[in-house]
Parts: structure tokens; C-alpha cells; sequence
């Protein structure tokens, strides 16, 4: 499961307030624990805002310039780009961002995954939640 957003910047206030999303996008999924984040060494995940925020989760930050400690992430990033970002041209950064939220359910909940014998990543969570899935073209 992933859960993407476009954030506005790269400021501590706006990382725990995207993790704070994303916990709760993943409790509605039934994963009520998240035992350990992983970040990049950025001044928003260094911040003792982030630190406090995590709330018992592991800190794990990546060895910079090292691909290989964060190559679900580099993964996950290359699919993004080439099925979303750039699969279409987008008329405004405005568009492109409302449309994450639809690819989201696409990644989800509908695109089959190798590591999940072909089904999507919501198959393999505990709680189901509905969707539905527009159009993003």
C-alpha cells in the first residue's frame, strides 16, 4: 500500500502533518501500527517536531547516495513517474495534483504487483475499504 500526496513544501510542520495523514489513511486499512519510518535526512525529518510525531515508530534515515537502502521507495518513485507523472500532459501543476488522489486508488487497489501474486496491495490488508475508481486521463 502507498499514499502519495503533493505537498506544498519541505518544512517539519508539513511532514508531520503528512504523517499524521498517512496514519490514519493506513488505520482505515486496518494497519493500526507503524513499526518503523523511513526518510531521507532532510531538515523536515531531522526536526524534533518529526522526531515527537513518530510516536514510538523507528526512525530509519537512509545512508545518502545509497539507492540500495531505499530501493522500494526508488521503486515506487519510478512507477509513479513513468504510469502517472509523466504518462500524460497535464494542463496545470493543479490538475496533475487533484489527480493524484485517483491514481492512489489505482496503485492501490486495482494495479496488479508482482509481490502480491498479481493481485493490488489492498488484497493483502486486513480491512476493506471501498472505492471507486474515475478516470484520470
Amino acid at each position: 500500500m502507498a499514499y502519495t500526496e503533493a505537498l506544498p513544501n519541505e518544512q517539519a510542520v508539513t511532514a508531520v502533518a503528512f504523517l499524521n495523514r498517512v496514519r490514519a489513511w493506513f488505520a482505515a486499512h486496518g494497519i493500526t501500527h507503524i513499526e518503523r519510518v523511513v526518510t531521507d535526512n532532510g531538515p523536515c525529518y531531522t526536526a524534533a517536531a518529526f522526531a515527537a510525531a513518530l510516536e514510538g515508530s523507528r526512525h530509519q534515515r537512509i545512508t545518502p547516495y545509497t539507492p540500495k537502502h531505499n530501493g522500494k521507495i526508488e521503486r515506487y518513485n519510478r512507477i509513479l513517474a513513468e504510469e502517472f507523472l509523466y504518462a500524460r500532459t497535464w494542463t496545470s501543476e493543479d490538475e496533475r495534483r487533484a489527480a493524484i488522489e485517483v491514481w492512489n486508488l489505482h496503485y492501490n487497489y486495482h494495479r496488479p504487483h508482482g509481490a502480491a501474486d498479481g493481485q493490488p496491495p489492498a488484497s493483502l490488508v486486513p480491512v476493506r475499504v471501498d472505492n471507486m475508481l474515475a478516470s484520470y486521463s
